[in-house]
């Protein structure tokens, strides 16, 4: 076996034992990017020769016998929104396409403080704007399962690049299902934690009551120490919240006995691809043989996410993207005779067609004539949707359902049908409206070959039965047998 084709936590094994050095890891991945990416497409920068000085400097602190963490020496693929000194930081956007970070995001100094090795910066939708990755300004990520089709967004390099074994972890940004369902479609583990387990500074911001950091991995295991890394309370974040620091392996245990789970029946009807439905019906069945009670419950309420979510996300990317006026920084435009034309003209040339209609959709629903017939009315939904998952986790310990409606489409197939995309995080967004904890587990393929991933979802800060109930189907399953195909069609 290739080291590339080894999880973190086997990496970090053969590290302390002294088989493999970290140069060896990492150029064992960068060989693999030098092979593949140039079908997948997954980064938008490589740091090759940061990544190679980094290891070095590693396998020199082993050497000489210093004190070094476990995953000392490990590459990681960062997703293209998080900041990293000196390092172009697109957001996949003619915006920001010559945009230096001038300072490192909390969860990159998280990382430093691990002596991670950066592999590069990874394609996303603009601004994270899409489910497909179809809306980078820059170019289309494939899906290494089947190259004509998507890898799923926004956070489409970062599992699109697990997947194909071009980094060995990554971490995505998820506001609404943008970890779980590209991880759905790229059958990789996304996990989308609790808003405000992980500190948000130095992400560019896209909608902040509903973004959030998380990794994406090729196993459970590997989730939760990537996890144990990023997470924690952070003072440049006020939505950073101060809890005691838990070890999130810990949780790893293959035991669901006495575990109650729900399955919220409006998510395995209609519009539910009857592949997937059956999926999340067997990984059902799956739990019962282990011995976990599963039961047929209902989140009425949950039909209201998608119009909900796309009033509020709009409404905060409205705001948040003001700031790129061609004044401050940024993109600015060539073409003007006065302030008013630097402004039009900058942001007219600067932004792609998706992230022009969030904002004007998000800015028209702010109006004084609009905002209580439909933000203040999406705020009061939000509530009532978070009060029926808080019922629902009264009776069980997590809920089961889809992560995405159907397995990866064919690129282009939705790209002129905006509603129809946006349906595709219908069964992702209610998590990120309630701020609660989700997580992908790929779990088996379909009739052509590609990935189904289903989905777990725990109460607020219950990430740990989160890990311990999906690491349980992991384990008794065998989806990580297939490996990803490189075919066309």
């Amino acid at each position: 076996m290739e080291l590339y084709e080894l999880t973190v936590h086997e990496l970090a094994d053969k590290l302390e034992a002294g088989e493999v050095t970290a140069t060896e890891i990492t150029k064992s991945y960068f060989d693999r990017i030098k092979e593949k990416d140039p079908e997948v497409r997954a980064y938008v920068t490589l740091l090759e020769e940061d990544a190679l000085k980094k290891a070095k400097e590693v396998d020199e602190k082993r050497i000489n016998g210093e004190k070094v963490s476990k995953y000392a020496g490990i590459p990681i693929g960062i997703k293209d929104n998080l900041c990293i000194t000196g390092t172009k930081t697109t957001c996949s956007s003619k915006m920001l396409e010559n945009f230096i970070a001038p300072y490192n995001a909390t969860v990159i100094e998280k990382l430093n403080d691990e002596d991670a090795v950066y592999l590069g910066k990874l394609n996303m939708d603009e601004f994270a704007m899409g489910s497909s990755t179809e809306n980078s300004a820059l170019f289309k990520t494939h899906n290494p399962w089947d190259l004509e089709r998507v890898p799923g967004g926004s956070s489409g390099g970062s599992a699109a690049a697990v997947a194909a074994d071009m980094a060995p972890w990554a971490l995505g940004s998820d506001t609404g299902g943008s970890i779980r369902q590209p991880s759905s479609l790229c059958g990789v583990v996304g996990l989308k934690p609790t808003y405000g387990l992980v500190s948000r500074y130095g992400l560019v911001a896209f909608a902040s009551s509903l973004d959030q950091i998380g990794p994406i991995t090729k196993d459970i295991t590997d989730a939760a120490i990537l996890l144990n890394i990023i997470s924690g309370h952070d003072e440049h974040d006020s939505t950073s919240l101060d809890i005691e620091k838990k070890d999130y392996t810990k949780a790893l245990v293959n035991d669901v006995k006495g575990m109650r789970i729900g399955i919220p029946k409006e998510y395995i009807a209609d519009g539910i691809n009857e592949e997937v439905k059956n999926a999340v019906l067997e990984a059902a069945e799956k739990y019962k043989e282990l011995g976990a009670t599963v039961e047929e419950c209902s989140l009425d309420v949950g039909k209201y996410a998608t119009a909900v979510y796309y009033i509020i996300a709009d409404a905060e990317a409205s705001s948040n993207l003001g700031r790129f006026d061609g004044i401050r920084y940024g993109y600015r435009t060539e073409n003007f005779s006065n302030l008013r034309d630097i402004y039009r003209n900058s942001r007219s040339e600067g932004f792609g067609p998706e992230v022009k209609r969030r904002i004007l959709l998000g800015t028209y629903v702010l109006s004084s004539g609009y905002y209580d017939a439909y933000y203040k009315k999406a705020q009061k939904v939000r509530t009532l949707i978070t009060n029926a998952y808080n019922e629902l986790f009264e009776k069980y310990d997590v809920l089961l359902t889809p992560t995405s409606p159907t397995t990866a489409f064919k690129i282009g197939e939705k790209v002129d049908n905006p509603l129809e995309m946006y349906l595709a995080d219908i069964c992702t967004v209610p998590v990120n409206i309630a701020g609660l904890p989700g997580m992908n587990i790929p779990y088996k393929l379909d009739s052509k070959g590609l990935p189904i991933g289903v989905q777990l979802v725990a109460k607020q800060f219950d990430e740990e039965k989160l890990l311990r109930i999906g690491y349980t189907l992991e384990q008794n399953t065998n989806f990580r047998d297939n490996k990803p195909t490189f075919r066309k069609g």
